[in-house]
């Protein structure tokens, strides 16, 4: 390869990966909860991670479901953010959107019975998780 193409290479690669950090931001803003729901997300988030754990753990869950709890607590650890905590609102909320999303589809596939099973939180707390996950 030329000079030229490795940075046409570059350029390509590079434009991918803007395009598609862009999308990611996109398809949060349009799961993200609505109104008040982002800031009671954000209130429940350490029973929503001990929840996370728990059901992770359950292997009468399908095993899809404990994949995808699994890939949610890795994406948590890693400390770097798909949307920098500098970007206002977004930026410090991105876990729960992401929380959230993911819980909604575990709800839809596990069943809300094996949620409650395990939800460490309040009545309260677990209606709130019930309105975040659309049901």
């Amino acid at each position: 390869m030329t000079g030229s193409s490795w940075w046409d290479l570059l350029i390509g690669v590079t434009a991918a990966l803007v395009l598609t950090w862009v999308a990611l931001i996109v398809a949060l803003v349009v799961v993200r909860p609505r109104g008040g729901l982002l800031r009671e997300a954000l209130r429940l988030l350490p029973d929503v991670l001990r929840l996370v754990r728990r059901l992770a753990a359950d292997r009468s869950l399908p095993r899809g479901v404990r994949v995808r709890l699994w890939l949610l607590m890795v994406y948590l650890a890693v400390p770097i953010d798909l949307i920098p905590d500098f970007i206002p609102v977004l930026g410090y909320a991105d876990d729960a959107i992401i929380v959230t999303a993911v819980l909604r589809g575990v709800v839809r596939r596990a069943g809300i019975d094996a949620v409650r099973a395990h939800w460490p939180g309040t009545d309260d707390g677990f209606a709130a998780v019930v309105r975040l996950a659309g049901l």
